[in-house]
């Protein structure tokens, strides 16, 4: 473009000479060994730009003669270099789709028309493909020779880092990473896979030296980088809490100031507080924590700060730090809990159910249990909570890369990468409620809680015998001790015929029976004094089957 500019600039120099000279008539006189020449202006000015062509013209086609075997040579080299290329293009392109007999002929190829010491992509070629063919010892040693270049030694450091994490070798792979961190801080795959390695071995300082480095290359967003670091020293503190407790106390009150939403970190720096009896600054820590996201260790740890408060005063505890975030259902489980080991059942209880009615998870069934067992005694009611607890969605965990974890880590074990664990429902354990609990609900809402040592038999102990054609289980009502039937199988007879079964020898209270069981399929049944039916349980066992319609009433009717 500036030179189309140049040219045009100089036709119109000499267009604009021109015009002049010919608005300006003249002569030119010379004179050469006695003889005088007299032109005009106009001639001698086009006689000097045409001699000046001229040489321009003889001066380019000397050059061209002289340099045609030097540019004959650059033309068919330049022309090998592509072909070389294209072959080296086509040789990536089947590398990368899986085709090792095509990647290993452009390899061929490119070898002929390239330079392979100054084209560092052959390299990289024929080691992908020794990759594809399953050469894994001629594929290293190619990675290997890249070290030798610094242009390549980058890549063969990445190169050998992805083998070396293929074939499991931890030890290798945190090696190449860290040179290769070393070498480039910038890159991400080096720095990300070098501190994940530092922290896996439990070197802190190691990896905090990292994240420096590659925070001084600005090339990290500095909210990133501040949290990694507050993850790190939350790490650090939690290992060093028992060994060293001063140390682990600035350590974690640094984490805490650089992250105040990570949990671990307000949780540690909460316990090292309350080992050097600051209570008041370790409590605003947590509650801190709890009013930006309610969390289950965040309510142990608030409510066992002093080892020796008593569970009165644990409970207190508990309840002023359920106020801070209402209705939620850790709230609920913290005041559920407290109140339990405090012997406050009836808060336990209700704080329990509320848990269920806003959140069902499997923990506030078990707690259910634990509180029935303490309030009442019953068996069948506590086996019929832990039976819900089986069936309730689960509650959260830490979980990072499909890992599911009981306690907090600052890096995935899967993959390595820095503040990745989450809490929340893991993913495996998601999906429909088997059941939703609230027939279940209903029933024992019908019936009031009893203390333990009213829980008695409702139904006298008699032998019952059923006619059935297949054996009967006997059957678990969940109450302890109310019915205790033995089970006869009669033969079927020979030929159909009507014949009367065994009686119950004491009258069935009917009432007694309903305010027991309501919530079970109605069953007409006859008392053995008067004719009127009365509602009876069918039983609920899981090995009884019965069948719909009439065949279901023969076999399950007492008279």
């Amino acid at each position: 473009m500036i030179r189309i500019l140049f040219f045009l600039l100089v036709v119109l120099l000499l267009g604009v000479g021109f015009a002049w000279l010919a608005d300006r008539p003249g002569d030119l006189v010379v004179t050469l060994a006695g003889m005088q020449y007299k032109v005009t202006l106009m001639v001698a000015a086009s006689a000097i730009v045409a001699i000046v062509a001229a040489v321009m013209l003889t001066w380019w086609i000397v050059k061209s003669l002289v340099t045609s075997p030097y540019a004959l040579r650059r033309h068919f080299r330049a022309r090998k270099r592509d072909r070389g290329y294209q072959s080296l293009s086509t040789g990536l392109i089947a590398a990368g789709a899986g085709d090792g007999e095509t990647a290993r002929r452009m390899i061929k190829q490119a070898e002929k028309l390239l330079n392979v010491d100054q084209e560092p992509l052959i390299k990289l070629l024929d080691a992908q493909s020794a990759m594809l063919e399953g050469r894994a010892e001629d594929a290293r040693a190619k990675f290997e020779a890249m070290l030798e270049d610094p242009e390549t030694k980058l890549l063969g450091l990445r190169g050998l880092y992805l083998e070396a994490q293929r074939l499991g070798a931890r030890d290798a792979s945190r090696h190449y990473a860290e040179e290769a961190a070393l070498l480039a801080p910038n890159v991400e795959w080096a720095a990300s896979a070098a501190l994940g390695q530092k922290t896996t071995h439990g070197d802190w300082d190691g990896a905090l030296l990292l994240l420096e480095k590659q925070k001084a290359t600005k090339r990290v967003d500095k909210e990133k980088a501040k949290r990694e670091r507050a993850v790190l020293l939350t790490a650090k503190a939690i290992e060093t809490f028992e060994s060293d407790p001063a140390s682990a106390k600035s350590t974690a009150i640094e984490a805490n100031k650089l992250a105040p939403d990570l949990i671990p970190a307000a949780i540690i720096a909460a316990k090292t507080l309350f080992s050097q009896g600051d209570l008041r600054k370790g409590s605003k820590v947590l509650e801190y924590s709890w009013k930006k996201q309610p969390h289950p260790e965040v309510a142990e740890t608030y409510v066992h700060a002093r080892l020796g408060d008593s569970v009165l005063d644990r409970l207190k505890r508990a309840r002023h730090l359920a106020s801070l975030y209402p209705h939620h259902p850790e709230s609920s489980l913290a005041i559920a809990q407290a109140a339990l080991a405090a012997g406050e059942l009836r808060e336990a209880r209700e704080a329990a159910e509320a848990v269920l009615r806003s959140a069902p998870r499997e923990s506030a069934y078990l707690l259910l249990a634990d509180i029935e067992e303490a309030q009442t005694g019953d068996q069948g009611r506590v086996r019929q909570w832990l039976s819900r607890a089986v069936k309730a969605p689960r509650d959260p965990a830490w979980t990072a890369d499909g890992y599911v974890s009981e306690r907090w880590a600052p890096a995935s074990p899967v993959t390595g990468r820095l503040d990745v664990f989450e809490w929340k429902v893991p993913v495996e354990q998601l999906g429909p409620v088997i059941d939703s609990g609230d027939d279940f609900d209903r029933a024992l809402a019908t019936e009031p809680v009893r203390p333990r040592d009213e829980v008695k038999p409702l139904i006298p102990v008699r032998p019952v015998v059923l006619e059935a054609e297949q054996p009967v289980l006997k059957e678990d009502r969940g109450q302890a001790d109310v019915v205790d039937a033995e089970i006869v199988q009669l033969e079927p007879p020979e030929k159909p015929t009507e014949r009367p079964v065994s009686k119950l020898t004491e009258t069935v209270n009917p009432e007694r029976i309903a305010s027991v069981l309501p919530a079970f399929p109605e069953k007409s049944l006859k008392s053995k004094e008067k004719d009127e039916e009365f509602v009876f349980p069918v039983p609920d066992d899981p090995g009884v089957r019965p069948e719909d319609g009439a065949e279901r009433n023969k076999k399950f009717r007492l008279f």
